[in-house]
């Protein structure tokens, strides 16, 4: 069912609008208002959208967060590697990602930053696309936060140099769900989705912070690689 982008607007409306009165950033697009957090309550639902920005396949992942745990809700991709032009493959990253938004509700968006890479063409089309990602959630009223490729794979797998087959594996020991019908480019923004919890967890109502890597391992023995 295509969604009518009349009723995008509406998303303001919602009752979570108040979480949403203003955006701030740092220079790498990192959300460092804490205040804009909810506290999270045990019948509080809170959404966060995951995205892996690319210039032919764009991966996203939903996921929420409910008594302070994460579980999946929704992942795949938009392809768009059968249009001819950069402009109409912008187009549909903007208008895909506006249904997702809109389809979901999240309160939150985590994306990854491009890699620097030596072809420098290939570097802009991928700019040109996460930028776009991020005018479309921005558009929405849904708050923004960058991480580089490598501290998302540091924060699923301990290891920032982790394949894209260590970090879907350690996502199916997560979310304890089978991904292996899953393209590499949704697993990864779903990486970033649950990177971004791991790294916002503190300040979730009854969040923890961690005094040193006995008691986080403690906490967490399923993020332990034997």
């Amino acid at each position: 069912m295509k969604v009518s982008y009349k009723s995008v607007s509406e998303i303001k409306k919602r009752k979570s609008n108040k979480y949403f009165k203003k955006i701030c950033f740092t220079d790498a697009f990192t959300l460092t208002c804490s205040k804009m957090w909810p506290k999270m309550k045990d019948d509080h639902r809170y959404r966060l959208l995951g995205v892996d920005p690319g210039t032919n396949v764009l991966g996203f992942a939903v996921i929420e967060i409910a008594r302070k745990d994460p579980e999946l809700v929704d992942m795949g991709v938009v392809n768009m590697s059968k249009l001819r032009t950069q402009q109409l493959k912008l187009k549909k990253i903007f208008e895909r990602l506006q249904e997702i938004i809109y389809q979901y509700q999240p309160d939150h968006m985590a994306i990854e930053a491009p890699f620097f890479g030596k072809n420098v063409q290939s570097m802009l089309k991928l700019g040109r696309a996460q930028g776009v990602a991020i005018a479309a959630a921005m558009t929405s009223g849904v708050l923004i936060t960058e991480y580089s490729p490598k501290k998302i794979k540091l924060s699923i797998t301990g290891n920032g140099n982790a394949s894209k087959e260590q970090v879907a594996a350690m996502l199916e020991n997560t979310f304890k769900v089978s991904l292996r019908e899953q393209s590499l480019d949704a697993t990864d923004a779903l990486a970033t989705a649950l990177c971004h919890f791991y790294q916002s967890r503190s300040l979730f109502a009854g969040g923890k912070r961690y005094g040193g890597w006995d008691s986080f391992i403690a906490d967490n023995p399923n993020r332990v690689k034997k």
